[in-house]
């Protein structure tokens, strides 16, 4: 999702975690589904709870982040949570613990919280595109 696209003739990558964000509300909510997917996966291969931690940390800044118009978009293009949560689980799956009732009961808890950040996030972002066709409109 972060970096499969790459600018020609730089280093630079970026995936189509930023593209898609360019369409607000649809884009944050398919970005945090993938997300999300990322971390029940993380916690289902016995990822501890510190990782889990950072994992869902780099997805919540990213969406809450992301609520924000065109800027929400750039900070995605820099930000990368979905490769920073791949090199945490890269570096961590050499040791995989067997999954605890507690891990679970954080990884809903993080789930219910990115669930009200996108909810937000698709209620801004409709406000703002309502807002702008008024403006366009001259109501």
């Amino acid at each position: 999702m972060d970096n499969v696209l790459r600018v020609p003739g730089t280093n630079f990558r970026f995936g189509l975690d930023p593209i898609i964000g360019l369409f607000p509300g649809i884009g944050d909510t398919v970005s945090a589904i993938v997300s999300a997917l990322a971390l029940v996966y993380a916690a289902r291969s016995g990822v501890s709870k510190i990782v889990l931690a950072r994992m869902a940390t780099n997805i919540l800044i990213n969406e809450f982040v992301g609520i924000v118009p065109g800027i929400g978009d750039a900070f995605s293009f820099w930000f990368k949570s979905n490769a920073r949560n791949y090199e945490l689980l890269k570096r961590y799956a050499a040791a995989p613990q067997r999954s605890r009732k507690s891990d679970w009961i954080f990884v809903f808890a993080v789930l219910a919280l990115l669930f009200l950040i996108v909810f937000a996030g698709v209620i801004v972002s409709m406000l703002f595109l309502l807002t702008l066709v008024r403006l366009l409109s001259g109501n």
